[in-house]
C-alpha cells in the first residue's frame, strides 16, 4: 500500500488554497509579515508560484489568519473563494462538471488537490445524497474554521455552477456557535448543531440536473491532466484517509493495531508514532469508523441493536450499547434522525 501524505508532507502549492486565505487577510488590512510568521513562508515564496507547503504549515497559517482577522465571517468568506478555485487543471475539471454528481465525484477523487485538510465523502441512499467530512491530517483547533469553509465552498460552487440555490440541509458536529447568523447567511437555515457528524444533504434528483455552462471536452482534457498530476504525487489522499478507508472496508473483521500495521507494511510502534504525530490514536480512528457505520446501519438500513452489534463484531449487545454511548454520548434509543429519508 503506497503511503498517503502526512501532516508534514510539502505538496500544497502555496499559490493555491494558501494564497486564497492570504489575499482575504490582506484585503482586510492584515500585514503579510505578521500573517506568515511561523508558517515557514515568505510572501515572495507565494508569488513565485514554486513553493510547496505541508498541511501543518497551512494549519499554522489558518490559525494566524483567524487571530489577525478576528471576524466571525472569515471562514465563510474563505470558503466562498475555494471552489472551483484557481488551481490549474483540477479547477478546470471541476468548473466543467456537467452535473452536481460529477462535481462531487471530482471533489472526492481529487481531494488531495482541492481539499487537502478535510476529506469529502459522498454517500447515497434511495432518496438523498449526503456529503460528509473527515479530518485528513489533524486539524484540531482549526477544525471548526475548516468545517465552515468547506460547507460554504460546496454551497457556493453548486450555486455558481448550477445557476440556482440548492436546498442543502446541514448537520454539524459541534454545538451552535455564537455567530449562528453567519451560517444562516452563507448556508441557509436548515441546520442541526450538536449532531453526530458533519454532513450536508439534499434530494438525489439534484445530482443529475444538467449544469448550463459545462464543456464536456474541456472537462475531459482537464480531468486527464489532473489524473497525471495526482499520479505524479503518488497518492490520492492522506495517511489518515487511507486508514479510514481500510477500517471501513474491513469493519466486519477483527481489527487491532498489529493487523493494521501489517496491512500498512510497518511495525505497530511505528504506526502508533505516526498516529500520535497527527494527534490521534488507533482506537480513536477505529471508534470513528464504527460510529459512522453504526449510524448508517441504524438510520439508513433500519437495523436493530442486535443486528448492528453483530455487524460490528460485538459479542453482546450490552457491550455494544456501552461502546455506542462512548462514541456518541447517547444510547441508541435516543439517537436523533441524521439521515432524513
Amino acid at each position: 500500500m503506497a503511503p498517503g501524505y502526512e501532516c508534514d508532507t510539502r505538496f500544497i502549492a502555496a499559490h493555491h488554497q494558501p494564497a486564497v486565505l492570504i489575499d482575504l487577510a490582506l484585503s482586510r488590512g492584515s500585514d503579510s509579515h505578521q500573517l506568515l510568521r511561523g508558517s515557514g513562508l515568505f510572501y515572495e515564496d507565494v508569488t513565485s508560484g514554486q513553493a510547496r507547503i505541508s498541511p501543518r504549515q497551512l494549519l499554522t497559517l489558518i490559525g494566524t489568519a483567524q487571530r489577525l482577522l478576528d471576524a466571525e465571517d472569515s471562514s465563510f468568506l474563505f470558503g466562498q473563494r475555494l471552489l472551483p478555485g484557481h488551481y490549474g487543471e483540477v479547477s478546470h475539471a471541476l468548473a466543467h462538471a456537467g452535473t452536481l454528481l460529477h462535481a462531487l465525484e471530482q471533489l472526492q477523487h481529487f481531494r488531495a488537490l482541492l481539499s487537502p485538510l478535510l476529506t469529502p465523502r459522498l454517500l447515497l441512499d434511495d432518496k438523498q445524497a449526503h456529503l460528509y467530512w473527515t479530518d485528513s491530517c489533524g486539524a484540531h483547533e482549526q477544525q471548526q474554521f475548516l468545517t465552515e469553509a468547506s460547507l460554504t465552498a460546496v454551497v457556493a460552487m453548486s450555486r455558481r455552477l448550477s445557476g440556482e440555490r440548492l436546498p442543502w440541509r446541514f448537520h454539524v458536529a459541534y454545538p451552535q456557535p455564537r455567530h449562528v447568523e453567519q451560517y444562516w447567511v452563507h448556508l441557509g437555515e436548515q441546520l442541526v448543531f450538536g449532531s453526530q457528524m458533519t454532513m450536508m444533504s439534499l434530494p438525489r434528483e439534484y445530482l443529475h440536473k444538467p449544469w448550463p455552462n459545462a464543456s464536456a471536452t474541456a472537462g475531459q482534457v482537464a480531468h486527464q491532466a489532473s489524473l497525471t498530476q495526482l499520479h505524479g504525487l503518488g497518492w490520492s489522499g492522506s495517511f489518515i484517509d487511507q486508514l479510514y478507508d481500510y477500517l471501513y472496508a474491513n469493519i466486519r473483521e477483527p481489527l487491532n493495531l498489529e493487523r493494521i500495521a501489517q496491512a500498512f507494511g510497518t511495525s505497530p510502534a511505528s504506526l502508533k508514532r505516526k498516529l500520535h504525530k497527527h494527534g490521534t490514536g488507533f482506537q480513536d480512528q477505529l471508534d470513528q469508523v464504527r460510529k459512522h457505520v453504526a449510524l448508517y446501519l441504524y438510520q439508513m438500513k433500519g437495523y436493530s441493536n442486535e443486528e448492528v452489534a453483530s455487524y460490528l463484531c460485538f459479542n453482546d449487545t450490552t457491550n455494544f450499547r456501552r461502546s455506542f454511548k462512548r462514541w456518541t454520548g447517547l444510547a441508541p434509543s435516543r439517537l436523533r434522525q441524521l439521515f432524513t429519508r
